[in-house]
């Protein structure tokens, strides 16, 4: 296997890696942004805008050409896409956000893996094959991250002493942001809110995959997204903030909480997401989630001088194991459905050139894609999820 080849196959585990890292950032610079009173609607407005701003020109001229029509089906499927991800999932992640901490907001939202496997394997995006290890490697290994993020959060245990976070520790009592200080209502109410942010989440990976497959344009799908959710979140913002003031914004921590979050994890990290989802499934991508909650975890203890508990530590290991077993688990049914492809073509067709035969796959079959017959040399294979 060369180089090419290897990074090849790399890329999509790469991409949703360097995505952590972006979401990660997010949640600390949010987290500052919230506690010196920014309104979460008002952020919602902005980062979408800014997202909306830095990926259209892209979409515009890299796809003038491939951009497929716009549909009324289409349409209505990108408002609710908009709907779940720019609204819901963030205003209410955003008030989880606010009421707890970003260590503890990443770790309840690593129910992620979990809810999307389950919708996906109810809207039959997902095979379940329960007695081939694959995808009892799948099930065993969410199941373990589940278990690791209730961990983290349930048990805390005596605290980590982290070398660079020890001079800090003396300051984390006196900071609204901790635990200890927040009520057990609002921990409460922000974990219902992170809750519905996950469920919503979960929804949008289903639902992109599903439009991926009718609008493959997916630059000018992130702009739609980003441009109608912002549409949808001045409207819930006029309806939840009645004073204008809240829509002041200067050269501060706020303006790059909106700049950082639109551009990085909306506008690029919605592109990446779908590149990835379209082909490797939604199952896949939010596997991915949980290494936010480690990375977030290491970097709150630096930057925001969050107290790093036994539990945390204990919980991140086991969302990592669970992490991993979830992709052995895609990669072994990846490599099974490939094998049995190459022994059992399911179509035939001449490419008009060479003489050659093109076979479409057994996966490109049992997703129940369409052959693309107007490209003589390629066949449209869009995942549904199966890995």
């Amino acid at each position: 296997m060369g180089f090419t080849e290897m990074f090849e196959r790399a890329k999509p585990y790469i991409a949703m890696i360097c995505l952590q890292f972006g979401y990660a950032g997010m949640n600390i610079i949010t987290k500052v942004s919230l506690n010196s009173g920014m309104s979460h609607y008002v952020l919602v407005v902005y980062r979408h805008a800014f997202a909306t701003i830095s990926i259209a020109p892209f979409a515009l001229i890299l796809e003038r050409k491939v951009r497929p029509k716009m549909t009324w089906s289409v349409f209505w499927q990108i408002f609710v896409l908009a709907l779940l991800g720019p609204v819901i999932d963030q205003n209410f992640y955003y008030m989880g956000l606010k009421f707890t901490s970003p260590t503890f907001s990443c770790a309840m939202s690593n129910i992620l893996p979990a809810m999307t496997f389950v919708l996906a394997v109810i809207f039959r995006m997902e095979k379940l094959h329960i007695k081939k290890i694959s995808c009892q490697a799948k099930v065993i290994g969410t199941v373990v991250t589940v278990a690791g993020a209730m961990l983290m959060t349930l048990y805390k245990g005596p605290i980590m002493e982290l070398v660079w976070a020890k001079h800090m520790h003396t300051q984390t009592a006196d900071s609204p942001a901790t635990s200890a200080d927040a009520s057990s209502t609002a921990w409460f109410l922000g974990s219902m809110f992170l809750i519905i942010a996950t469920l919503a989440w979960a929804s949008l990976f289903v639902l992109q995959a599903h439009t991926l497959k009718q609008y493959s344009a997916q630059l000018s799908l992130t702009t739609l997204i980003c441009f109608v959710g912002t549409l949808q979140a001045i409207v819930a913002t006029f309806i939840m903030e009645r004073k204008p003031s809240v829509w002041q914004i200067g050269f501060d921590m706020n303006l790059l909480a909106a700049a950082y979050a639109g551009v990085v994890t909306s506008s690029i990290a919605y592109y990446v997401q779908g590149l990835v989802i379209k082909k490797r499934g939604p199952v896949f991508a939010s596997a991915f989630s949980p290494l936010m909650m480690i990375i977030v975890a290491i970097m709150g203890s630096f930057i925001l001088a969050e107290n790093l508990y036994l539990g945390g530590v204990l919980g991140g290991v086991l969302i990592v194991l669970g992490l991993y077993a979830v992709l052995w688990g895609k990669f072994k049914e990846s490599k099974e459905n490939k094998e049995a492809s190459m022994a059992l073509p399911v179509a035939y067709k001449d490419n008009g050139i060479s003489g050659q035969a093109i076979y479409a796959t057994e996966e490109e079959h049992g997703n129940g894609n369409e052959m693309d017959c107007k490209n003589p040399n390629c066949m449209k294979s869009i995942s549904n999820g199966v890995i």
